[in-house]
């Protein structure tokens, strides 16, 4: 029987196998690194343990994604600079421009607008070795605690320790079967369900908001291009209140949440429809949470589970968050949002940051207005001879005023809301990297 059994599963799964993906533990050397991971250019934390996640597809400027820590020099951008862009090794640097479709000349403006993070999940990636002067990929599990670059997307760039450029994990996430071998062990916490990929954030950040890896209450404030040496600290206990999303599509739900510095959950391994009309919020509108915790999103046809950043599965709320909590409040809790400023210290002259005109480096929540078909709020239609619309009376001299616009978003995505002077390092306006944005103007990608 058991037999027949395995038999009838392994042809239900032929048409969708699963994805061979190799796990790399921290402090474990690659065997075929870019860079000898002996020379100190990368240091994992070997104390970090994998977060629970709603939802194992996180845009890259979901709040708390990301971690890091009072060291400043996680990952030694300069170092790998003069490495790459020295001419011995042209070849080895071709093929790592290569994996981030940049040319060599660009190394070390691209190597500039990256950013040290831990990472506080494990997080599949496509990783790749140096094999016969070339770059291999092949599809990787990083466990929590690897230290990487993000970039202007919050996107793995590239993992520290080695070199080794990361893309995107194309795959199933539900679907894969994690290789544990070449002194990689299964580690303390892995759970195949608990994995995430990262997709990137609509738009360009200005700053990463982090949680501090050995001090969870403490959030760390780190200008997109910096190391360290610009971070501020905020409270990350702090309390965000759940704004009232019921009505708003999944889209501009999770831009409002994560201005609010709270993550959007979801049930399920595929990713609601961006305009997928949310229904409920657990928990739900005006429930106070810290920063960085889940808030699960039901849609039109579909449900939800789990709370907001619980490890374990609550009651779903299955009806609209009351009215009476109001607008969501802006938090206060965060640090100034950051000003010009120096670049990393020791890297190559590169032209000034300017913070350029509209919105267009700021987080994935929009500046201005809601992307088209995202808003769930429509102006009141011109006045007419018939009937009058409902929820609203209407006079014999003029149409019912349209709703007030929703309030604008944050600066950033990744970090809290703030209204004091920039103390910081503006975002850079160089080219763009290699993936589309997908909301907002194009920016083809550098979290």
């Amino acid at each position: 029987m058991p037999a027949i059994f395995s038999l009838l599963l392994s042809g239900c799964d032929k048409g969708n196998p699963l994805t061979v993906v190799k796990a790399a533990a921290v402090g474990v050397p690659s065997l075929a690194p870019f860079f000898e991971e002996n020379n100190g250019l990368g240091e994992d934390a070997a104390t970090v343990r994998s977060q629970p996640v709603q939802g194992s597809l996180q845009q890259g400027d979901t709040p708390g994604l990301y971690g890091g820590s009072k060291q400043p020099t996680i990952c030694d951008v300069v170092k790998l600079e003069r490495f790459l862009t020295d001419p011995r090794n042209h070849q080895k640097a071709q093929a790592w421009a290569d994996v981030l479709n940049i040319g060599t000349d660009g190394i070390p403006k691209y190597l500039d607008r990256l950013t040290p993070v831990l990472l506080r999940h494990d997080t599949l990636v496509k990783n790749h070795d140096y094999k016969k002067e070339k770059a291999v990929p092949y599809n990787s599990l990083l466990q929590a605690g690897i230290a990487i670059l993000v970039d202007e997307q919050g996107l793995p760039a590239m993992k520290c320790s080695c070199g080794n450029p990361l893309r995107p994990f194309q795959g199933d996430t539900g679907r894969i079967s994690v290789q544990f071998e070449d002194g990689n062990k299964k580690w303390a916490g892995y759970e195949r369900e608990s994995v995430v990929a990262v997709k990137p954030a609509p738009r360009k950040l200005e700053r990463v908001a982090l949680v501090d890896v050995q001090e969870p209450a403490r959030g760390i404030d780190r200008p997109v291009g910096t190391t360290g040496e610009k971070d501020t600290a905020f409270d990350a206990e702090k309390r965000r209140t759940v704004p009232h999303l019921a009505g708003r599509s999944f889209a501009q739900a999770r831009r409002e949440l994560i201005g609010a510095g709270l993550a959007a959950g979801y049930a399920g391994q595929g990713v609601p429809p961006e305009g997928a009309k949310v229904t409920a919020t657990d928990p739900p509108a005006g429930t106070e949470l810290p920063f960085g915790r889940y808030v699960m999103l039901s849609v039109a046809g579909g449900g939800t589970s789990g709370s907001g950043g619980t490890s374990g599965p609550t009651t779903p709320t299955t009806t609209p968050p009351p009215t009476s909590s109001g607008p969501r409040t802006p938090p206060t809790s965060t640090p100034p949002s950051s000003g010009s400023s120096s670049g990393r210290p020791g890297t190559s002259p590169s032209p000034p940051r300017s913070s350029p005109p509209s919105a267009s480096t700021a987080s994935s929540t929009a500046p201005g207005s809601p992307s088209p078909g995202k808003s769930s709020s429509r102006p009141s239609p011109p006045p007419s001879t018939g009937s009058p619309s409902t929820g609203a009376p209407v006079t014999s001299s003029a149409p019912a005023p349209p709703p007030p616009p929703p309030p604008p978003p944050p600066s950033t995505t990744s970090a809290p809301a703030t209204s004091g002077p920039a103390t910081g390092q503006p975002a850079t306006s160089g080219p763009a990297t290699s993936e589309p944005a997908d909301d907002g103007p194009s920016t083809a990608v550098a979290t």
